[in-house]
């Protein structure tokens, strides 16, 4: 439900790629070394206990700006390698993107007992097992937490390092779910990753004042709230860009759902969705698709709008189906399902890396974004959880229904070149043939409980797909 990447506590390298940096330096009253200085300058990465994930850029260059991104709408984004005035007496150094965006994935997870399937409230015994037996993977030998509490402890999150390369989160997604169930088998259970539980259960909340507070503010829909979702977070040069992103990848976010589809049992009945999850999910005041921002300073104002309600306990419940982070330059996609498999996990991320770089390059070319309601993005998503792969999409060119593989086929058409340029289009071509055939989560759970007629057996394959490398 939140983020929680931890950035790397040292100065990165001047080179972030395989090409040099190259930097201007440009004198002012925003330009200033210290604690005050640009974080874009300083490329340090930011601490705290939530959002910690951070950008370092692959290959980078600097260019004049009128205040640091996190200003918002004063920040300028420079299409060429031209560099370009800015607001006077303001300018200091930011990092604009040349090279492959950084990308990383969070993935909810349920905790469940081995043989009977019910999940167990078992997140704080997990991660205590896992400080003590040091179950904590290392990347490139910095130590990194892996693990994390959610708002149920029937549940947790594993969070991969930011990343450059879709080989390098593929690896990482894999060694966060083995750290995960070697952790849940030293205390007696097993991962799921499963988007709901099939088995029934009554969740127990974990014991954070700001989970009891949700519990206290929503009543069951906080209280019934064991989901489990996947999160990927991709790199940004300025909240423009980031809202720009936000504008341009509404339509195409109901066929992530569709592909991640893994939530059909929920209180173990059979739901007919494919995610439940993304009914479960609406309950919140401010989950679903937004209407289009415009501009940085558009959804400030509507961020501090929904706030001014009182309707929400904190920022981190604009629960948007994209949003900016509160802290770090990052989109973050929120609509998918955790995936049973991690290449489809990885799969994800790929396509949303590439919508994300996509967008960017749009709004840099003056392309307005697709003016579609809200309204009409909510009936999409809800198509999308409905029937995942196996009926009709609404197609997001001409938002009318339309057969799901057409739908996924406009999805790799729109992407491929960013694809292409991250070096991702072969493994996507291969990974994504592989899901179709197969189905996805939730094709692969009805599959079992149709053979055996025993939910439990669902929750036992599902455990064993989890940490299938």
């Amino acid at each position: 439900m939140s983020v929680r990447f931890r950035p790397v506590r040292r100065r990165p390298s001047r080179h972030g790629g395989d090409r040099p940096t190259r930097r201007r330096r440009v004198r002012g009253r925003g330009a200033r070394s210290g604690p005050g200085a640009s974080a874009c300058r300083r490329r340090r990465g930011p601490t705290g206990r939530r959002d910690r994930t951070y950008h370092q850029l692959s290959t980078t260059r600097q260019v004049k700006c009128g205040a640091h991104f996190r200003h918002g709408p004063a920040t300028r984004r420079i299409p060429s390698g031209d560099v370009q005035p800015c607001t006077p007496g303001k300018d200091i150094l930011v990092t604009v993107h040349t090279g492959p965006r950084t990308f990383g994935v969070e993935e909810e997870l349920l905790l469940v007992d081995p043989a009977s399937g019910a999940p167990q409230a078992a997140s704080g015994s997990v991660i205590r097992y896992a400080r003590r037996h040091d179950e904590l993977f290392l990347t490139g030998g910095r130590r990194s937490k892996s693990l994390e509490t959610e708002l149920q402890r029937e549940q947790l999150e594993t969070a991969t390092p930011v990343c450059t390369s879709l080989g390098e989160l593929s690896e990482h997604v894999r060694t966060a779910r083995l750290a995960a169930a070697k952790s849940a088998a030293g205390v007696g259970v097993a991962i799921a990753a499963l988007a709901t539980s099939p088995v029934s259960v009554r969740p127990s909340p974990t014991p954070s004042h700001r989970y009891l507070r949700m519990l206290d503010a929503y009543g069951p829909a906080a209280g019934e709230q064991l989901t489990c979702g996947c999160h990927v977070h991709v790199g940004i040069d300025s909240p423009e860009e980031g809202v720009a992103v936000l504008d341009r990848i509404r339509p195409w976010l109901p066929p992530l759902l569709a592909l991640s589809g893994n939530s059909p049992f929920w209180q173990g009945t059979d739901t007919g969705y494919d995610s439940w999850r993304h009914q479960v999910w609406s309950r919140w005041p401010s989950s679903g698709p937004t209407e289009l921002f415009g501009s940085a300073a558009a959804y400030r104002a509507t961020v501090d709008a929904l706030l001014a309600t009182g309707a929400l306990v904190d920022e981190g419940m604009v629960y948007f189906d994209a949003r900016l982070s509160r802290h770090y330059p990052t989109v973050e996609v929120r609509v998918p399902d955790v995936c049973l498999d991690a290449d489809d996990a990885v799969l994800i991320a790929a396509f949303v890396r590439a919508l994300v770089d996509t967008a960017a390059r749009a709004w840099r070319r003056g392309e307005p974004p697709a003016p579609v309601r809200a309204d009409l993005m909510r009936l999409a998503m809800w198509r999308a959880g409905r029937s995942g792969l196996r009926a009709d999409l609404v197609h997001p060119c001409t938002g009318r229904a339309a057969p799901a593989t057409a739908v996924v086929d406009a999805l790799l058409d729109h992407v491929a070149p960013a694809l292409d340029r991250a070096g991702d289009l072969g493994a996507v071509t291969r990974l994504l043939p592989a899901l179709l055939e197969r189905g996805n989560g939730a094709h692969f759970q009805r599959d079992v409980h149709t053979r055996t007629g025993d939910v439990p057996a669902v929750v036992a394959a599902a455990a064993d797909r989890t940490v299938t490398v």
